[in-house]
């Protein structure tokens, strides 16, 4: 692991251990969260080893607290994560052959797909991607933890803006990407298409239809 982290640069490092911890202020938020909505302690941090997705997660236990059928709510958190679908074409060379797949499909999400793809050689994309994924794994869950066990003390987290926190880190991540005009008209279509469709599509279902902002080209 030393070696493949080596060839890494060292920012590239330094931003992946920082997004690690900004994931796990999230991670205190959906814990918390899920202590104020009556749940035990274990249902965050066992859905947060096994489903690591947060925004599913999220709306799991929103659901569910709602009044919500636990498999609707799991259907739900299915759709939104459709995404990993493109996502698991997109870094099929990553993700590790034969067993190992199976971990490096389990850490996939927003984050390691981004650094995995934005370094230059083949050796960097799959070193960052392990390195962010394994990271994500690891805090995500403890935070989970830490914000359940001290739910009963904090306020609402949504008074004191721990849930902007994920977005701003995605929002922080993609922007640069949005230099290239092709991105930018794609990422603005799949965005019109999304916030178009709230009113009327089910939950979930807007983040799907943002997908056909891909067939978008420049002029």
């Amino acid at each position: 692991m030393k070696h493949h982290l080596s060839c890494l640069k060292g920012d590239t490092i330094k931003a992946i251990i920082l997004v690690c911890l900004a994931v796990g202020v999230v991670g205190m938020s959906y814990g918390s969260l899920a202590i104020a909505y009556g749940f035990p302690v274990w249902v965050p941090f066992v859905l947060s080893i096994t489903v690591l997705a947060g925004a599913s997660e999220f709306m799991f236990i929103g659901i569910v607290a709602s009044g919500g059928n636990p498999l609707a709510a799991a259907a739900a958190g299915l759709l939104v994560n459709a995404r990993h679908v493109p996502f698991g074409v997109t870094v099929r060379e990553l993700v590790g052959k034969r067993g190992l797949s199976f971990l490096g499909c389990h850490i996939m999400n927003d984050e390691s797909v981004v650094f995995g793809l934005s370094q230059k050689t083949p050796e960097q994309r799959k070193a960052a991607y392990w390195l962010c994924g394994l990271g994500v794994a690891i805090i995500w869950p403890l935070g989970a933890l830490l914000g359940a066990m001290v739910g009963k003390l904090l306020p609402d987290p949504e008074t004191i803006g721990l849930d902007a926190v994920f977005p701003a880190i995605l929002l922080a991540l993609v922007v640069p990407a949005f230099k290239n005009r092709t991105t930018l008209i794609r990422a603005c279509s799949g965005a019109v298409l999304s916030l178009s469709a709230v009113p009327f599509a089910p939950v979930g279902l807007p983040v799907l239809l943002s997908l056909l902002g891909l067939a978008a080209r420049k002029k």
